[in-house]
């Protein structure tokens, strides 16, 4: 069982005696293997068990509830007024934070909202959560899209949605 620690540029893993500290750049890059190429190397191996071994630092490891709370915590912000801004039930809202509920896409991207994520970091968290990401081919996700990167809160987000007769957040 591993423990991970960050402390200022640096996290810091942990395993019973053996200690091992990588830069917060180092754990990016481990983290950050291609799709294609962990594909790749899933076709070419001998064995299910050969790969989860060799892959493993690759692998998602986590909840989607660990992901959001990791997400708030970074950026230093109440789960309340994560919630309150996503515009979502608290009782709901907290479920999605400890476990006990999965979110659908559209309530991921209502807390994406309420933490005020780039786009970029709303993508990474629905590919994370197993969902697709925004797709501005759709009229829908183009206008979700739009509302992001323009700053726009849920409830003008959900304007623009309704005014376009599509669904809302």
């Amino acid at each position: 069982m591993w423990i991970k620690l960050r402390k200022l540029k640096y996290i810091f893993l942990i395993e019973f005696s053996c200690f091992t500290c990588y830069t917060l750049a180092e754990v990016n890059t481990m983290l950050k293997k291609p799709t294609e190429e962990l594909m790749n190397c899933l076709n070419d191996s001998p064995s299910i068990e050969n790969y989860i071994q060799n892959e493993q630092n690759f692998l998602i490891d986590f909840s989607i509830s660990d992901f959001l709370n990791n997400l708030v915590s970074q950026k230093g912000i109440k789960k309340s007024q994560v919630i309150k801004n996503a515009e979502m039930n608290d009782i709901y809202g907290y479920q999605i934070f400890s476990g006990k509920r999965i979110p659908s896409r559209d309530k991921l991207i209502a807390l994406a909202f309420g933490m005020t994520l780039s786009l970029d970091e709303t993508q990474q968290l629905l590919k994370y959560a197993g969902f697709s990401p925004l797709y501005p081919k759709t009229k829908r996700d183009g206008i979700i899209i739009w509302g992001i990167t323009h700053q726009l809160n849920i409830c003008q987000t959900n304007e623009n949605l309704y005014n376009q007769e599509e669904r809302t957040l």
